[in-house]
């Protein structure tokens, strides 16, 4: 069976861990790197309608790829409609470099937001990233780092998926790869939050204020949740699903607003 595996980021198309992703999948069936050609984190899963979208057509590492003048979303609509032109196999968003943890990182984060995307499409989709240092995260070069583990893990569950396609009412897995590994895996569910919100207020020559959105990280949640399993050094690995209906009983809430 020839097999078709997307594979994108939101590091932009000349990062390390995409090629880490090619590596780990390229021997599972026909692979196709389309990713944005700079970098996009934190875009989300926002999608480019009041602009055009170009690509153009790259060798990079010895890889064909396709360079999408967009974001995360853009690159896998065009992957699948232009380049494949069907629903491929299985779409792979990653190796981001930087955790993507807790519910504040799958609402913002431009690698979930794309493998959000690939589901809808109607793909099995696997968002995977590297807990890396700060300065290796926001630093935006390229940069050589041991991606062994997660290419181990990702085409493990590729394979799976292959074989038994994901489980019933799971759209996406999230895997997180600790920097420091302890030997575990753990299915997880997210965090509240990673960050404790800051902004950094400065002054430009001119005297004028601007901000830098920041946070501080925090050190650890309730054990069962992605943020635990990584500080503990475990692999998290978290069942995401596209409904984001609460699970509350729709007749409470009906009660709720009707009830005088």
């Amino acid at each position: 069976m020839n097999r078709t595996i997307l594979v994108t980021n939101d590091d932009g198309l000349y990062s390390s861990g995409l090629i880490a992703s090619y590596e780990a999948l390229k021997d599972l069936g026909e692979v196709f790197v389309v990713a944005p050609a700079v970098q996009k984190s934190g875009v989300g899963r926002s999608i480019s309608l009041m602009e055009p979208i170009r690509v153009s057509e790259v060798s990079w590492n010895g890889i064909k790829a396709y360079a999408v003048d967009g974001t995360p979303t853009d690159s896998v609509i065009i992957g699948i409609h232009e380049i494949i032109g069907e629903v491929p196999d299985l779409v792979v968003s990653g190796v981001n470099l930087g955790e993507n943890i807790s519910t504040e990182a799958i609402l913002t984060s431009g690698t979930v937001g794309a493998a959000f995307e690939a589901a809808t499409q109607g793909s099995a989709a696997i968002s995977i990233s590297l807990e890396v240092s700060d300065i290796d995260k926001f630093e935006f070069v390229y940069k050589e780092l041991d991606f062994e583990l997660c290419k181990k893990i990702l085409k493990s569950l590729a394979e799976k998926i292959f074989k038994n396609e994901l489980p019933h009412g799971v759209d996406v897995l999230n895997v997180n790869v600790p920097a420091e590994f302890k030997g575990e895996v753990e299915f997880t569910r997210l965090a509240r939050k990673l960050y404790k919100t800051r902004i950094d207020i400065r002054r430009d020559p001119r005297g004028r204020k601007y901000f830098w959105i920041d946070g501080e990280e925090i050190e650890d949640a309730e054990e069962g949740t992605d943020l635990h399993a990584i500080r503990k050094g475990r692999i998290s690995i978290t069942p995401l699903t596209l409904d984001n209906t609460s699970r509350i009983d729709i007749g409470m809430i009906n009660r709720w607003f009707y009830d005088r």
